[in-house]
């Protein structure tokens, strides 16, 4: 038996077959969600039918419940509180069928081309159903946005993003706690002016309005130095706030130009653009030189690392506040892509505490002495 565990062919063999039966468990398990979502999705429709039709009070899913799990004590959801849950969700999901092709065209841009194609061919269009979508997502995602939001339509942007990005329950509740169906694609910018579509489009949805950076702990009157160490020390949280498909290259990234240096606040590069995307930090109120600024560092980092194969470089101004009428009159005349954004920390740490929290080099000095004892 050890010969054959240290075979390289056994190995690259056993791999192949773990693969695989984790590929089928993933598939079976989005298979049972769908079976389980279509079958709540049945009885929600049954119980508001039988209580408009038959005039049958909330007292009915009760004996409902004694039922069903009397006649499937293994299968878990017919408790009385899942049921309601259950009634609730299939009731505000009912949205006119009128509306809804105008709906999903919003969310899901490349759809109506989809139709089009499809109609050319003399094929009859066709397109998701709410039904189609939600049984995408698991039971406990519907849950949450049953609880957290009350517009069906804010609640399909969620479903978008959550099939698109595959979503955990956890990350789910965080991104609609801090709004981002309020934030995403607010932003003031000029890449319809700068990209062609449907790039513009796409580096429009990368822009949130407000940022939210409730997780640092900093004061009211912190540097942009303060700023950009604490959103890199919470790179993790920082990207998530960013949004789905940004890579970290590096903070204070140096260029020459004209034998001047030069160092880019930070730099990313977003998987899905294919592009580099330069963001520049300010804690004060946005001034039309900042875009100035920005804009020569997009053009530096076109011409000086950006490969045939990237797409046009975005520039992100992140301040900490704007005047909006400012910012459309700064980029108006600007030829590079370029959006500006504020940010916001609910909660800043008392200036007199400052002093009393340790720095990163204190931090890193007692493990370091810890380690040399």
């Amino acid at each position: 038996m050890s010969d054959l565990v240290r075979s390289n062919d056994y190995r690259q063999w056993i791999v192949s077959v773990k693969e695989r039966i984790q590929s089928s468990q993933i598939k079976a398990a989005i298979a049972v969600n769908r079976e389980l979502l279509e079958l709540y999705w049945y009885l929600g429709e049954q119980i508001l039918e039988k209580q408009q039709s038959a005039k049958w009070g909330d007292g009915f899913l009760e004996q409902m419940s004694r039922d069903l799990l009397a006649e499937f004590p293994d299968i878990k959801g017919f408790s009385y509180r899942n049921l309601r849950r259950i009634r609730q969700w299939r009731s505000f999901w009912e949205i006119d069928t009128a509306i809804w092709p105008q709906l999903v065209a919003k969310l899901w841009p490349s759809w109506p081309q989809a139709v089009a194609n499809t109609t050319e061919q003399g094929l009859k269009p066709s397109g998701p159903t709410v039904q189609s979508l939600l049984v995408q997502i698991p039971w406990g995602h519907n849950s949450v946005l049953l609880e957290k939001l009350s517009d069906p339509l804010d609640a399909l942007f969620y479903v978008q993003k959550t099939i698109e990005h595959n979503w955990s329950r956890a990350v789910l509740t965080h991104q609609i706690e801090s709004g981002l169906h309020l934030r995403e694609g607010q932003a003031i910018n000029n890449f319809a002016a700068t990209l062609p579509k449907p790039e513009s489009d796409l580096a429009k949805q990368l822009l949130r309005d407000p940022y939210n950076f409730d997780f640092l702990t900093l004061t009211e009157r912190h540097s942009e130095r303060e700023l950009e160490d604490g959103l890199t020390d919470h790179l993790a949280k920082f990207l998530l706030e960013l949004g789905a498909g940004f890579a970290f290259v590096g903070r204070q990234h140096h260029i020459v130009v004209d034998e001047e240096d030069y160092y880019i606040d930070l730099l990313f590069y977003h998987l899905r653009l294919h592009c580099y995307v330069v963001v520049e930090l300010k804690v004060e109120k946005f001034k039309p030189e900042h875009a100035g600024k920005l804009t020569f560092y997009v053009s530096a980092v076109d011409s000086q690392i950006r490969t045939p194969v990237d797409g046009p470089t975005l520039g992100i101004l992140i301040c900490k506040s704007k005047s909006d009428i400012t910012v459309e009159y700064s980029l108006r005349d600007v030829n590079k892509p370029i959006g500006v954004s504020e940010y916001q920390i609910t909660e800043n740490l008392p200036e007199q505490l400052k002093s009393s929290l340790p720095t990163i080099e204190q931090i890193e000095a007692e493990l370091g002495g810890i380690c040399d004892e």
